[in-house]
């Protein structure tokens, strides 16, 4: 796996807040920052502090997006029309490595990044090798043959950790699913409280 692998987990007990929803998270546990001093006293956050950890929160949630990366993100959002909110989460879920694991093949953000790495992820037939792929309404996420009987592939599908949202449709059989329209923050299924409108006023600054 990636070396973001072994470390992930510090996001969460550095934010305090299991921000994947996973019972195997150590933040069930040690609930306290990592490191020498993580079991001080957290000291009152700042506003900017406050907008800031609403942006390491919303940022590492998805998984292996770069600064550079995120900020785009938000750029893009801000040029839409619309509330810049809604429109930054609809691009974040729009990546297909959002999708592949909001279908539930892939256990974890960075287990859907791996396959889509490696060539196993396909869209409307056609393999892609891009996590940040932006998928469209009607598209029609698939797997190649020879992971389809994969064993971390099939516990993932039938895990009952996670629900398939309804702003897509997922095949379990066939392992293939449809995305069926662009979602609204109160559709996505986050595990802990997101707040994108602090991620904005850190932004817009």
């Amino acid at each position: 796996m990636t070396k973001r692998l072994q470390s992930k987990y510090k996001i969460n007990r550095s934010l305090g807040e299991n921000l994947w929803g996973r019972p195997k998270s150590p933040v069930n546990r040690r609930d306290y920052r990592p490191g020498q001093h993580g079991q001080a006293r957290r000291r009152r956050l700042s506003d900017f502090g406050i907008q800031l950890q609403a942006k390491q929160k919303l940022k590492g949630y998805y998984g292996e997006i770069s600064e550079k990366q995120f900020r785009n993100i938000y750029h893009e959002a801000v040029r839409r029309r619309g509330d810049t909110s809604e429109n930054l989460v609809s691009l974040l879920e729009r990546r297909l490595g959002a999708v592949v694991y909001r279908m539930k093949f892939a256990p974890t953000v960075f287990a859907a990044r791996q396959l889509i790495n490696h060539g196993h992820i396909t869209v409307n037939g056609a393999r892609v090798k891009i996590p940040s792929y932006r998928v469209t309404e009607g598209d029609v996420i698939g797997m190649t043959d020879t992971m389809k009987a994969n064993a971390l592939v099939l516990e993932a599908v039938d895990s009952a950790e996670r629900e398939v949202p309804e702003y897509m449709e997922v095949d379990t059989k066939a392992i293939k699913g449809t995305f069926l329209r662009y979602p609204a923050f109160a559709d996505v299924p986050y595990p802990v409280q997101m707040e994108p409108n602090l991620v904005i006023e850190y932004y817009s600054r």
